[in-house]
């Protein structure tokens, strides 16, 4: 597995165990970078992890909110816990880190979605984000009015 892809996964178990644990995204970042400087047999948080986790941290109300607009017929709070934070962290990547094209990005996703939900998520997640996709320069220019 390319190392962005492990970072990106490690992203999403991050975001994963804070939302389990109604804890901030940044206080199980820390506890995962403590731990890894804490015990030779976990792997260190890397850099691109850190750079996902508070990238998505800066901008949790957003995406949360683009979510709830846009998926249709579900609830944030009623949709799986691990399509939930999927599709959070590939919106945050998608509108907001230029590093990664695009399609990369969605690509990713689904394949989380592929190995850690159910039959039907890769689906859901891919037409959502690709939503995301078609809308990302209005998105983009709300998100910075807002800011």
């Amino acid at each position: 597995m390319a190392a962005r892809s492990k970072a990106r996964k490690r992203a999403f178990q991050i975001l994963f165990e804070a939302d389990q644990r109604g804890a901030s995204v940044q206080s199980v970042l820390a506890d995962w970078v403590r731990h890894a400087r804490s015990d030779e047999r976990q792997p260190p948080v890397n850099e691109f992890t850190m750079q996902l986790v508070e990238g998505y941290a800066q901008h949790i109300a957003r995406i949360d909110e683009l979510i709830a607009t846009y998926a249709v017929d579900w609830d944030l709070d009623r949709m799986p816990a691990a399509d939930r934070n999927i599709v959070r962290l590939g919106a945050y990547e998608l509108i907001w880190e230029d590093g990664t094209p695009d399609a990369v990005a969605i690509d990713e996703a689904v394949q989380l979605a592929k190995e850690f939900s159910t039959d039907e998520s890769p689906t859901f997640v891919n037409g959502l984000l690709a939503r995301f996709k078609d809308l990302k320069p209005r998105l983009r220019r709300d998100a910075d009015a807002d800011a």
